[in-house]
């Protein structure tokens, strides 16, 4: 991809980013005899995008001309898909068995392939490209006004936990770096202040900027890190034995029985039978975390229909298998890190795998610079999460406004401390994905696919007692049965105080 491209061009690789502006003056650069040739696509894709009230030849979904190739399309849609949920999947493993995480796993996978499907069916009857005008066109303002917020939380949500990493994670990298004694007190290792100073010093800047477009390439960097993280993981199985017999009069023993850390209080009892030993089933009250973290880890359904867009020589079938190809490598991806990782500490994982690796070794020189490559991922992605934020704030509360600086550094300004004080003031990071993946998840993948498509699909074409019809409609069912389950389980586990119990896995 150009350097010179706009920066919406280049953050389609983000979360929830509109390509609609780069597009559209790029269209305008076409000759007109190309602007309207549809090429590969078929006559439903040909619709033209917005009504045309100018009178003006209509611009049509295949008017753009993509010259993104199959396999990078398919690094972009993995990079959209691949996030901090990573991290937490050893933990759900841990609450679920093995063999339950892998249907839970494999069912979340396959409900998002087949909500991808939805969406590119219903963006080729309207030649739609971006998920906010689907809402629009299926609901009116509503419907636009409810998929922004769901995309505003979803992202939300995931500056959190990115932010959340670098609180939990940057004070152990100073200390292994200074060699500081774990108990230590100084405020340079201190998370809540480090979080903050992040923030003001490095986020705030670039978060600031008009044009960001060359962060773009830091997805890039983002997915290799995460690679990095998952060899990690796998070359740590195997050099770590269980009980930890060897590491319990080190000096790691202070930060062993931390509890600061979140869940787990570092110690098991001997009697336990399945402390070194995997359980296959297993259901207690932390399992209720497992669907949204599964779903807040597949999330990318605002970032495909940009990526249909600059895919070279478009079809809904060619897009189709590019989705399904960047499940099926992040399924196997999110199951090898949630299998190794929870092979290695069984009952002992913590909803922070990384976090976890400190109960060994504090100073281990292999994750620190694991830490040290995802830290840097993690900060440089949180601006460029801003950034669709910010428009989307932008666009349902000051529709058709010009750019002022005053507005686009108080909202960086208010975004910036509103997660700043969720990430300080949050227990753990498990609460950050339960929330949002029970909430805005759902809703992306299961709930606005459906019933955009239910609306969106002529009834003379497919009438609402079809069968594609009452598949989309109990699609959209399960996924308000997923929210409401997940979002009961998680308040009962937070009333009944059982969240840092540390029971049984």
């Amino acid at each position: 991809m150009e350097p010179a491209q706009s920066e919406m061009s280049i953050l389609s690789n983000g979360k929830g980013h509109d390509l609609g502006d780069d597009i559209s003056m790029r269209m305008k650069s076409l000759p007109e005899e190309d602007q309207f040739e549809d090429g590969d696509g078929n006559l439903a894709e040909s619709e033209e995008f917005l009504p045309n009230s100018e009178g003006k030849k209509p611009m049509r979904f295949t008017d753009f001309e993509g010259k993104t190739s199959f396999g990078m399309s398919v690094f972009n849609l993995g990079n959209a898909i691949m996030g901090s949920g990573i991290l937490g999947l050893a933990y759900a493993m841990a609450n679920t068995g093995i063999l339950l995480f892998l249907f839970l796993l494999s069912a979340v996978a396959a409900l998002s392939s087949y909500s991808i499907h939805l969406l590119l069916k219903s963006s080729g009857i309207v030649g739609i490209r971006a998920y906010e005008q689907l809402g629009y066109r299926a609901f009116g303002t509503p419907g636009k006004m409810a998929a922004g917020i769901a995309i505003t939380l979803q992202n939300i949500g995931a500056m959190s936990s990115y932010l959340y990493i670098v609180k939990s994670e940057l004070p152990l990298v100073i200390q292994a770096f200074l060699k500081a004694d774990t108990g230590s007190t100084e405020w340079y290792l201190n998370g809540n202040y480090l979080v903050v100073l992040v923030s003001v010093s490095i986020i705030l800047p670039l978060a600031l900027m008009k044009q960001l477009g060359y962060l773009g390439y830091t997805s890039g960097f983002s997915l290799s890190c995460m690679v990095f993280f998952l060899i990690a993981v796998i070359y740590k199985k195997f050099q770590v034995m269980c009980p930890f017999e060897e590491y319990s009069f080190n000096s790691t023993s202070v930060h062993l029985n931390s509890t600061s850390a979140g869940y787990h209080n570092g110690h098991i009892p001997a009697e336990d039978e399945y402390e070194c030993a995997p359980r296959m089933f297993t259901v207690n009250s932390q399992t209720a975390y497992t669907i949204p973290i599964l779903a807040f880890a597949f999330v990318c359904h605002p970032e495909v229909l940009p990526i249909y867009t600059e895919l070279r020589n478009p079809t809904k079938r060619k897009m189709q298998h590019v989705s399904n190809i960047s499940i099926l490598i992040m399924y196997t991806m999110y199951f090898l890190a949630a299998l190794f990782g929870y092979l290695t500490f069984y009952g002992r994982v913590e909803a922070e795998l990384l976090h976890t690796y400190s109960q060994l070794d504090p100073y281990d020189t292999l994750i620190l610079c694991v830490r040290v490559a995802v830290l840097t991922a993690v900060t440089l992605t949180v601006p460029i999460v801003l950034f669709p934020v910010r428009r989307a704030i932008l666009q349902m509360l000051f529709p058709n406004k010009t750019f002022t600086w005053l507005r686009h550094v108080g909202i960086a300004l208010t975004l910036l401390t509103f997660i700043n004080m969720l990430v300080i003031f949050a227990p753990n990071i498990l609460g950050i994905f339960g929330i949002i993946g029970a909430t805005s998840a759902p809703c992306l993948i299961f709930i606005f696919p459906a019933v955009f498509y239910i609306r969106i699909v002529p009834k003379d074409e497919e009438p609402m007692c079809s069968t594609p019809k009452i598949l989309a409609a109990c699609f959209a069912g399960l996924g308000v049965l997923f929210m409401i389950m997940s979002l009961s389980f998680i308040i009962i586990d937070w009333t009944t105080g059982t969240s840092k119990a540390g029971t049984g896995h």
